[in-house]
């Protein structure tokens, strides 16, 4: 290591307060992400070099150390090669900021920008059936506040579509009521959209936000028992309390995963199947392009079920095309 080389802690600082909100006005979602990625990363290097994180310097973090921290969120954290992936994207990034402050370490950031992302396996969208939705939403006891405030955030959930980063930062303001209810939702890329509330959500929400004027602080929609946000780990323990319970009574949960985005995949698949257009669903979940919705095509049996029984059976006699035209009997001679 060399002693010259600058100390990862006051870049990684300007980094996250300065150029990520600054001058690439990131959303507060993508720095909290790169803030986790580092913080992950300082943990390791801790634990397997035993550096402390603010003793560590640039030159510390070559391309074999970082290797080594990407496969262990795979083999020790489990993380899928989706997961990987973007904690690199981060670490990239991190990077490209360290090459223009630090001109003297624009080699070893050229050596880590080099490093590729791994392919990842294409696997099949596991979504819920509409009877093992109706298992989950009948679960949370409403006769209690937590209770009532899951059910809501459940419902909202499955109606919604939204990303569960969407959900537990929804503020009251955003929910409109009228004649359509709907949400104002600002999703990746600061892109904004609005989607439409069923009746049943709708009241469920308007009861729900009537009893929050009386009992909590803030503009928060779904806030914790202390009233501040929600976490997703919270989020996604209120799902896997909701499987597990509703798994003796509707017995094919016991074998799904069930997780916020798992929920979002499963009103992607709804729409599908009740004949909504895939453009109309890409707007609904907020995707960049209807080539991102079209995994749930591919994922929904049941549409090629019906496709399947649209082609002629094995043992059918395909019929003969028969010249009946002169001219075309001419012509298909020559």
């Amino acid at each position: 290591m060399t002693l010259a080389t600058p100390l990862v802690g006051p870049l990684l600082q300007r980094f996250l307060t300065e150029h990520l909100p600054q001058h690439k006005h990131a959303s507060p979602q993508t720095i909290l992400s790169y803030r986790d990625t580092f913080r992950l990363l300082l943990c390791f290097l801790r634990q397997q070099h035993n550096i402390a994180p603010t003793k560590l310097r640039v030159a510390d973090l070559d391309v074999p150390v970082i290797l080594a921290f990407l496969e262990s969120l795979e083999q020790q954290r489990q993380n899928c090669v989706r997961s990987r992936n973007t904690r690199l994207a981060a670490i990239r990034s991190f990077f490209r900021w360290v090459a223009l402050c630090e001109p003297g370490s624009v080699g070893q950031a050229t050596r880590v920008l080099t490093i590729p992302n791994k392919r990842a396996e294409r696997v099949v969208i596991r979504a819920l059936t509409r009877t093992e939705i109706d298992a989950l939403l009948a679960v949370p006891d409403r006769r209690h506040w937590q209770g009532r405030r899951d059910y809501a955030l459940l419902l909202t959930l499955y109606n919604s579509g939204a990303r569960v980063s969407e959900l537990v930062s929804l503020h009251r303001s955003q929910v409109h009521f009228g004649v359509t209810t709907f949400l104002h939702l600002t999703g990746k890329g600061r892109k904004e959209r609005t989607v439409p509330l069923w009746p049943k959500t709708a009241q469920t929400l308007r009861t729900w936000f009537q009893e929050l004027e009386h009992h909590a602080q803030g503009p928060l929609a779904f806030p914790s028992v202390r009233n501040t946000m929600l976490s997703r780990d919270a989020v996604e323990y209120c799902l896997r309390q909701a499987a597990a319970r509703a798994a003796p009574q509707c017995r094919s949960l016991s074998q799904k995963r069930v997780s916020p985005h798992t929920i979002r995949h499963t009103t992607a698949m709804h729409l599908l199947q009740a004949g909504v257009n895939l453009a109309v669903i890409a707007l609904w979940l907020g995707h960049e392009s209807v080539e991102t919705t079209h995994i749930y095509v591919e994922a929904d049996l049941t549409m090629k079920e019906q496709a399947l029984q649209k082609l002629a059976p094995h043992d059918a006699t395909m019929p003969r095309f028969k010249v009946e035209d002169p001219l075309l009997e001419f012509l298909a001679s020559l």
